[in-house]
């Protein structure tokens, strides 16, 4: 098939808003109502978040632009973009760390995914507030070291997500996120309601709006910086394929932060529907990945109405878990269609089910597969460390530099979207060959034990 016939049989976006509704509905996910609030709590609340907010805006915002730059020039997947933009050359491979990234990370984000929806029917039958605060932990402990149950709701998550992907670009994650995204939006700010006029929440504002700098520390900062990459679903191939669908008319530097602000805003008002609760009701903010499943239901218990915003909050996370998921197959869908000449459905079920296999070790692995472990880590957490701390920084790393310098500065200034005048243009490729690689180094020597 030639580059042209290809080119005309790709599927769009069918408008700009769907575009960036997805694109948000990739990035709002479980980083920012899983992980980012257990990792503020754990390192000092606001004076993190600052900390976060110059991390997206020193990287995150120039590599998602950079991300979705190379996407819409080649038309192309991850990996076929680059070896388009620069044949010949080993560029290919920053594509094929995304690839496999996104391979790994839904493995084990859709055994989360699977606790979300559980915990949501839990939520909704009242056994999961019928259990005693005290032994809640206990509760969690059991439910995720069980076998069977936790593989069955896995099941069910991967079958969604498989559902809407092999519906289309228009007809399945465009018109699904048109939908979920405002149901997220809508969901998130009754939370954040009833949590911050709680009795007793004005100390969990102040957590998360009075900074303390002298709870930061070095790690803080690595922590932010690694966790800017993940939230905005960065490294991984995902927003050079999205990227690819879009037409030319959008003004990608408008989109790529108008994508990481509505990112980062989503993050802090998670932040302010669970640290207000929290604090309102005496728990520990620093709790860990515990504070959903365990402090958090304990919170609920003792709230007026608190089955319906149970039920609300973790209805919440399997929204923004199946958002993310969606743009996460689409990574090796859209390769495997191009490298194979797949059919959409073919490719879809096929990698969707080895994924979802691939995911049983590591649910196994929080229960009667917990002795085995690789390099001192359980087969999850192994998983996750290789993924979000080592591919994600190596593609990051690798796209910085392909756009800030091998592309060469009039090519990236013009797939960029920028005049070759433009100030903002020049602050872009600046970031991209100084700023961004050295920041993102930083987190891959500190994620794999060198500094």
């Amino acid at each position: 098939m030639s580059q042209g016939l290809e080119q005309q049989a790709r599927e769009q976006w069918k408008s700009r808003t769907g575009f960036m509704l997805a694109a948000m509905g990739s990035a709002i996910g479980l980083g920012n109502i899983w992980k980012f609030p257990y990792i503020t709590g754990e390192y000092g609340g606001s004076a993190f978040i600052i900390v976060y907010l110059i991390c997206i805006a020193l990287i995150g915002v120039p590599v998602m632009l950079a991300e979705f730059a190379v996407g819409r020039k080649t038309q192309k997947d991850a990996v076929g973009s680059f070896q388009e933009l620069t044949p010949g050359k080993p560029w290919f491979v920053t594509g094929l760390f995304g690839v496999m990234a996104a391979f790994l990370i839904l493995s084990f984000y859709g055994v989360v995914a699977g606790w979300a929806l559980s915990y949501t029917t839990k939520a909704m039958s009242g056994d999961l507030l019928a259990v005693p605060g005290e032994q809640m932990a206990d509760h969690f402990g059991g439910f995720i070291g069980n076998a069977l149950s936790p593989l069955l709701w896995q099941t069910l998550f991967m079958a969604i997500v498989i559902i809407v992907v092999v519906r289309g670009i228009k007809e399945g994650i465009e018109k699904w996120n048109k939908i979920l995204m405002p149901t997220l939006g809508v969901l998130l700010v009754i939370l954040v309601i009833r949590s911050v006029t709680l009795p007793g929440a004005g100390e969990g504002i102040a957590f998360l709006f009075s900074p303390d700098f002298s709870a930061l520390s070095g790690e803080a900062v690595l922590v932010a910086l690694g966790h800017a990459f993940f939230s905005l679903s960065l490294g991984m191939g995902t927003m050079i394929t999205y990227g690819s669908y879009v037409p030319k008319n959008v003004n990608l530097p408008t989109a790529a932060t108008g994508v990481s602000i509505a990112d980062t805003g989503f993050a802090l008002l998670a932040g302010l529907a669970i640290f207000p609760a929290v604090f309102a009701f005496g728990m520990d903010p620093a709790a860990g990945p515990g504070l959903i499943f365990i402090t958090l239901p304990a919170v609920f218990e003792l709230m007026p109405f608190g089955q319906f915003f149970a039920v609300l909050f973790f209805l919440l996370i399997s929204v923004a878990a199946l958002t993310s998921a969606i743009s996460i197959l689409e990574v090796p869908v859209a390769y495997f269609m191009r490298k194979f000449e797949w059919t959409r459905k073919k490719a879809t079920w096929i990698l969707g089910t080895i994924i979802f296999l691939f995911g049983i070790p590591s649910s196994l692995s929080l229960g009667a597969w917990g002795e085995f472990t690789i390099f001192g880590k359980v087969f999850f957490d192994a998983v996750d460390f290789l993924a979000s701390y080592i591919l994600l920084p190596l593609g990051g790393l690798c796209i910085a530099l392909f756009t800030g310098w091998a592309l060469g500065k009039q090519k990236s200034l013009e797939i960029g979207g920028f005049g070759e005048g433009s100030v903002w243009g020049k602050l872009w490729i600046f970031s991209l060959r100084f700023i961004s690689p050295v920041l993102v180094a930083l987190v891959l020597l500190y994620s794999t034990g060198i500094i």
